[in-house]
């Protein structure tokens, strides 16, 4: 099967440092973003011709306000409200525009602010929305959406708390080599195991952050790549896929298994070729699934796989090497481009303190939009490194 994104490469990743708190609006911080990668291009405002936002936070404004704020003369406009999902889904999309002439650089920008009040709002918001029935009795929220299916899982595979840790551990000692981590301090298994619980079987380190940041990178033909000189990832293969197996009582495999295959043959390589994996990790259980349906060990083996593999930048399985969200923090929208734009990093060599040696393919994978008992939204895709 022929490469499906032929022609077509990613560039240019950018992260802005998150800060805990802001009272920057998500405009500012997509701009900034915006800013820096096309500032590592090369390249001038009016010499892009497509967009892809994702922010939780732009709301009332809209993608298309937003253009006219920064002064964006464009062909090809796009809003990805996909959560976790984004990074990918606005990588694939945005590299059919330029495929099919929609657009010749399209920049793929997620941010967002995060003020004092913004997640007690967002809390409340969850909670209203898709809890109606439950959140009377004092159930809501992503926290205790997550625990039902933590809960279930460990019921189902036998997995333990330690399992989990593991995960968390891990990417806190990834984190501790990132110099745009929020978590600078180290966490042992005991230190995870101990900590105060949110909502049984859910403890603190298994809780993302949120924070405000943002993130970016640039789709473009690789012949342009060329011309500006740019380190460039190809994009191998991926998938998307929403409200996948809507008759699994609670969510214990994700969209990502539904077309595993195909993504494979797409790409041309299998589990065992794949130098690092970046999965979306609001919470360490969704990434054991990750695990799973991508294929690099049976369902329900994950836990056996972290406690038999090295999950560290150093490791035989170098996993969110970045530090994931769980370390790093969770800026809204751009945490579902944290792992696309590592990834990049990773087989361009610009990933620095963070390089896996010799990182060639890098598998990332997104979840997102919960609803009462599942993700609603997942994608994944393969980056190879320009050789």
């Amino acid at each position: 099967m022929s490469a499906p994104y032929d022609g077509v490469v990613l560039t240019c990743p950018v992260t802005v440092p998150y800060v805990r708190f802001s009272n920057e609006t998500a405009h500012w911080w997509v701009a900034r973003a915006l800013r820096g990668t096309l500032d590592a291009a090369g390249l001038t405002p009016r010499q892009i011709d497509g967009l892809s936002v994702s922010s939780f936070t732009l709301f009332p404004d809209t993608p298309v306000g937003l253009t006219q704020h920064l002064g964006l003369t464009l062909r090809y406009l796009d809003s990805i409200p996909m959560g976790g999902a984004s990074g990918v889904v606005a990588a694939r999309r945005a590299a059919r525009a330029v495929q099919a002439g929609d657009a010749e650089i399209v920049a793929c920008v997620a941010g967002d602010a995060n003020r004092i009040d913004s997640f007690r709002n967002l809390l409340n918001a969850f909670s209203r929305f898709s809890l109606d029935a439950s959140y009377p009795y004092g159930f809501g929220g992503p926290n205790a959406t997550f625990a039902l299916i933590m809960d279930a899982y460990m019921a189902e595979y036998g997995a333990t708390r330690e399992d989990f840790g593991r995960i968390a551990v891990a990417q806190r000692a990834n984190a501790l080599r990132n110099p745009h981590a929020m978590m600078k301090k180290p966490l042992s298994l005991d230190d995870y195991l101990n900590a105060r619980p949110i909502s049984e079987p859910v403890s603190l380190f298994d809780c993302v952050m949120p924070c405000a940041g943002s993130e970016a990178f640039l789709v473009m033909s690789e012949d342009r790549a060329r011309q500006l000189g740019l380190p460039f990832a190809r994009l191998t293969g991926s998938i998307e896929a929403h409200n996948a197996f809507p008759d699994d009582p609670v969510q214990l495999r994700g969209g990502w298994a539904a077309e595993i295959d195909k993504l494979y043959a797409q790409a041309g390589c299998a589990p065992q070729d794949i130098d690092l994996l970046q999965t979306y990790d609001d919470y360490p259980v969704i990434s054991m699934m990750q695990i799973e349906d991508l294929g690099f060990c049976a369902k329900g083996g994950a836990a056996e796989f972290v406690r038999s593999h090295d999950l560290t930048i150093d490791g035989d399985f170098p996993h969110n090497t970045s530090g994931g969200q769980l370390s790093v923090g969770q800026a809204g929208a751009a945490g579902g481009y944290l792992g696309i734009v590592e990834a990049l990093r990773q087989v361009t060599g610009q990933a620095g303190p963070t390089q896996v040696p010799d990182a060639r393919l890098a598998m990332v994978s997104g979840f997102g939009m919960v609803n009462y008992d599942r993700g609603v939204c997942s994608a994944v895709g393969i980056l190879e490194g320009a050789s």
